[in-house]
């Protein structure tokens, strides 16, 4: 095996001898981990959503490394599992907000599933799945394993000084840490002390062009983490897309949690981010 790190975040009895099964949703998300891991000497094998997994991410794989199922076909990504021999788990990447309510396909174990549970958001049902897969005794690992390089850092991440005030930045934080305690969302943008908007379902995106209707000169996005995050499939990420949200919205510096972000390619964004004049900072 190479002599690369596996991960920080891999529990101390995970067994790099077996093959992980990558979950894979939306986005680069999950090509990235693929990758990552594929370098550490980890083989993988995939389990892909139709018409969520991106094809680029398929191809990567033969077809007998790989299936492909519906959203909701619980009872079948666990028997997957358990064919590919799967000494660990690991989610990657969104699954469209609405397929969890409308064009669902739910197999009978996942119906059950949904019976049992009290409360249907994200949250309950990926925290249902998760706790199915742990019974197969397959761990599901924390979905920053492998990605430790794309992770924040301390400080000014592309270079100089950071151009919000100090006090400003601790407004921020202040802001998003709350929203993110009471579990509306967990970002926020604030100006001078002002929020001009918080995250909430519509996602990052549309919070960024909400903001960006306001003045935004020495505007600030933040993106923080809930207090309980549950990392085996919450992981907040930061990529090119929105980057280039922020530009378009006249938004130009966003601080970011330490090790608890995703940058979806790290050396792309910081690249793109001095391009455009993006300040990035990371913040314990």
């Amino acid at each position: 095996m190479p002599n690369t790190p596996l991960s920080a975040f891999l529990p101390e009895n995970f067994d790099p001898t077996r093959p992980l099964g990558l979950i894979a949703g939306k986005g680069h998300y999950p090509l990235l981990v693929a990758e990552a891991a594929r370098r550490t000497g980890v083989a993988v094998r995939l389990i892909a959503f139709e018409g969520e997994t991106s094809a680029e991410l398929l191809a990567l794989f033969p077809p007998a490394e790989r299936e492909i199922i519906l959203v909701g076909q619980l009872g079948k990504l666990l028997k997957t599992l358990a064919r590919f021999g799967c000494g660990s788990a690991l989610m990657a990447g969104q699954i469209t907000p609405r397929r969890l309510f409308k064009g669902l396909h739910p197999d009978l174990k996942a119906a059950q599933i949904l019976f049992s549970l009290k409360r249907r958001n994200a949250e309950t049902i990926f925290g249902a799945i998760a706790a199915e897969i742990e019974k197969l005794g397959i761990p599901l690992l924390d979905a920053r394993s492998f990605l430790d390089a794309h992770l924040p850092t301390e400080g000014c991440m592309t270079g100089g000084k950071f151009a919000i005030a100090p006090e400003y930045l601790e407004h921020g934080i202040q802001i998003a840490r709350e929203c993110a305690r009471l579990d509306i969302g967990q970002g926020c943008v604030v100006r001078k002390g002002t929020v001009l908007a918080v995250e909430a379902f519509e996602g990052t995106d549309e919070m960024l062009r909400r903001a960006g209707q306001f003045k935004t000169e020495e505007a600030l996005f933040v993106k923080t983490v809930k207090p309980a995050q549950d990392y085996r499939f919450d992981v907040p990420c930061f990529g090119l897309h929105t980057l280039e949200v922020m530009r378009e919205a006249g938004i130009h510096a966003a601080a970011l949690k330490v090790g608890s972000v995703i940058l979806l390619d790290k050396p792309a964004i910081l690249a793109r981010a001095r391009e455009a004049k993006i300040a990035l900072l990371g913040f314990n």
